[in-house]
């Protein structure tokens, strides 16, 4: 029953971080749209801020709780998918910080990236999301 338990509540967590992860770099793009020092600017700033510590930091830190107690639960660190999977999560956390990173420097005043660009950026989640749910599903090694 555990490991129902365990599975239920880490799909659950992936959903709201994908989710998260998805609408972060969509708050960028309209941020960036918007006048650096308007109250439009600072509305975006909050929502960013929001969204990190509310739902992305917290399902973050529950997708890596749950997720390693499942892998545990089934033994799953001698499985090749499983560190092919674990890769891809490491990375996708690498992406989360890299995130928050260019949030408070857009906060700042700083837009390093331009709207194409972070609408590109905005496609890394899917397909990460894409190859783990094949790689989890199909176990292919």
């Amino acid at each position: 029953m555990t490991y129902f338990w365990l599975k239920a509540g880490h799909i659950i967590f992936v959903i709201f971080w994908m989710a998260g992860l998805f609408m972060l770099p969509r708050y960028f793009v309209y941020h960036q749209e918007s006048d650096p020092n308007s109250a439009e600017s600072a509305r975006w700033i909050d929502r960013e801020r929001k969204l990190l510590k509310i739902i992305l930091w917290p399902s973050l830190a529950l997708v890596w709780i749950l997720g390693l107690a499942l892998a545990i639960n089934i033994g799953a660190f001698s499985q090749g998918w499983f560190h092919a999977k674990l890769a891809l999560v490491l990375l996708l956390t690498a992406y989360h910080v890299w995130l928050a990173g260019y949030g408070a420097a857009l906060a700042r005043g700083e837009r390093k990236l331009t709207g194409r660009q972070l609408r590109m950026l905005n496609e890394v989640p899917g397909i990460a999301a894409a190859v783990i749910v094949v790689l989890v599903v199909i176990k292919p090694f």
